[in-house]
């Protein structure tokens, strides 16, 4: 007498060649997003060991740029005003006006999760930043004749860290609207303004070399952290998989955060 044995799919069906099913789908996004945070954070983890530990190398690295970009500020004041312009118009005071604003709008436009989002990014990153000035408390260049003076502790770089948050929520809140060549144009004019933005602190001799490039991949690393954490919250709720690079973290506020959404009412 033979018996037979039923052999049954998974329960989400993810068997040998058939597609993944949602829960798997939502996994592999995950682990891919932990994957990129991880591998953001490393370069990160890395310079603030060397910085703590006064890494000989580094250091003569930062100060050699530090002395060469002084020393032709110095003889050029207009390259200074032009500098301390840039610094000005797009450091952290003016993004967390940007920042506020959409977000009210946003409220207002009945995207509230999105200015929750927004605001968290910005905020939390912020702290972060101060927070770790006071652990390393590694003091700014000295240097003979500044050109430009700040307060506080040098690394991270407070301007170079808001620059690549603010540049962050602002993009991804815009990609819904955007058509795919205006999204490239917009990540691009993003990676310009926070990458001006870093050199303009090294150029104003307020920075090193290595505290403005630990700002700008710390505010890379939350950007992710919080965008991978909405996308989770979306597919909780049963939400489509979207890709926040190109799509944003909430491609169906679309309507609600433009005029049309007025002429269709809430779609949430």
């Amino acid at each position: 007498m033979s018996t037979t044995t039923d052999v049954r799919p998974d329960g989400d069906g993810n068997g040998p060649g058939r597609p993944l099913g949602p829960d798997a789908r939502l996994g592999l996004r995950l682990t891919l997003a932990s994957v990129a945070l991880f591998l953001v954070l490393v370069p990160f983890t890395l310079l603030l060991v060397l910085v703590k530990t006064s890494f000989g190398p580094l250091q003569e690295l930062d100060e050699g740029v530090a002395r060469a970009l002084h020393a032709y500020a110095v003889d050029h004041p207009a390259w200074v005003t032009f500098l301390r312009l840039w610094t000005d118009v797009f450091g952290p005071g003016p993004w967390r006006v940007v920042v506020g604003i959409a977000a009210v709008w946003l409220v207002y436009r009945r995207a509230p999760r999105l200015a929750a989002w927004a605001v968290t990014t910005v905020t939390v990153g912020g702290l972060l930043g101060l927070a770790l000035k006071v652990v390393v408390d590694r003091a700014r260049p000295h240097l003979p004749d500044p050109v430009d003076l700040a307060p506080g502790a040098s690394f991270p770089s407070g301007h170079a860290l808001n620059a690549t948050l603010g540049v962050g929520v602002v993009v991804l809140l815009l990609l819904p609207l955007l058509t795919p060549r205006q999204r490239v144009a917009a990540w691009t004019a993003g990676a310009v303004i926070a990458l001006g933005v870093a050199y303009t602190r090294v150029a104003l001799g307020v920075h090193y070399v290595s505290d403005v490039v630990a700002g700008v991949v710390l505010g890379a690393a939350v950007v992710a952290a919080t965008a991978a954490a909405f996308e989770t919250w979306r597919r909780d709720i049963g939400r489509r998989p979207a890709e926040p690079h190109r799509e944003g973290v909430e491609p169906e506020a679309m309507d609600d955060i433009t005029t049309k959404g007025s002429a269709h009412g809430h779609r949430h």
